[in-house]
């Protein structure tokens, strides 16, 4: 299961390739690895199939946007090729299509690996793995999950200020103006109880031990092994291949420039 693996192992797997992909402007290379995406996703986690279809739709909706866009106002460089319409007085060429289907197969691919490293990523054990092997200070690793760990407090104390508005008789704005005094009035007393919360976290942080020190000991200590470097590798080894197989069918394109 690619829970197991240690997130900092995981996250390098998913940002090289997401980095890679960027580069690609062809429609082979990004669909190909789409559909590894999806067979790691079935086969290698417990993700729900409908809870990842609920959370892909916004990227699929985001792609297709951005596929439209593209589409419709491609530059010169890659709105080449035969003109297969015009819509609004504007040219679509086979070259703006194809732009535009490489784009949305590559927000596709970022969304998948997204959701993928997300949804079977521990919050905790990425911020231990971030510390013990990437060697980031203990100060910010230790923020960072305090910060992370403040955000459903934060969304409950919202709720109950919300609730004593409506107690006391104000209604939900209307109008821009409104709406701002709204934001004010939800602002002052979230950003007053954050800013005590975080003192008296930094306060028992110290008292703890928690001074920065990089040589501290670790409970729960995190370690790279062979199933880590094995995941690793399979994530890199079918993007190369998926890139050796474009360049030698002749569909491999790289800012637009044929390979």
């Amino acid at each position: 299961m690619i829970s197991s693996i240690n997130p900092s192992i995981k996250a390098f797997a998913v940002l090289i390739p997401g980095v890679l992909l960027g580069l690609t402007y062809d429609v082979l290379t990004p669909l190909l690895y789409f559909m590894f995406i999806l067979a790691v996703t079935c086969t290698m986690t417990d993700i729900p199939i409908l809870r990842w279809l609920k959370l892909f739709t916004p990227f699929l909706i985001l792609a297709l946007s951005f596929a439209w866009m593209t589409v419709l106002y491609a530059n010169q460089t890659f709105s080449t090729g035969e003109v297969v319409f015009t819509l609004w007085n504007l040219a679509i060429t086979t070259g703006s299509i194809e732009t535009g289907i490489s784009l949305a197969l590559r927000s596709l691919c970022f969304g998948a690996l997204s959701l993928m490293f997300i949804l079977t990523t521990d919050s905790t054990k990425l911020m231990l793995s971030f510390m013990q092997q990437c060697k980031l200070p203990p100060k910010i690793t230790y923020g960072i999950l305090a910060g992370y760990r403040f955000l459903p407090v934060f969304q409950h104390e919202l709720q109950i200020l919300r609730q004593a508005h409506r107690i006391r008789g104000v209604s939900r704005a209307r109008g821009i103006k409104g709406r701002v005094n709204q934001f004010r009035r939800y602002a002052i007393p979230l950003l007053a109880n954050g800013i005590r919360k975080a003192e008296r976290v930094s306060i028992a942080m110290e008292s703890k031990g928690f001074t920065g020190d990089p040589d501290r000991t670790h409970y729960h200590k995190l370690t790279v092994g062979k199933r880590d470097w094995l995941f690793f590798a399979l994530m890199i080894g079918t993007l190369i291949t998926v890139f050796v197989l474009s360049y030698y069918l002749g569909y491999l394109k790289i800012f637009g420039k044929q390979f």
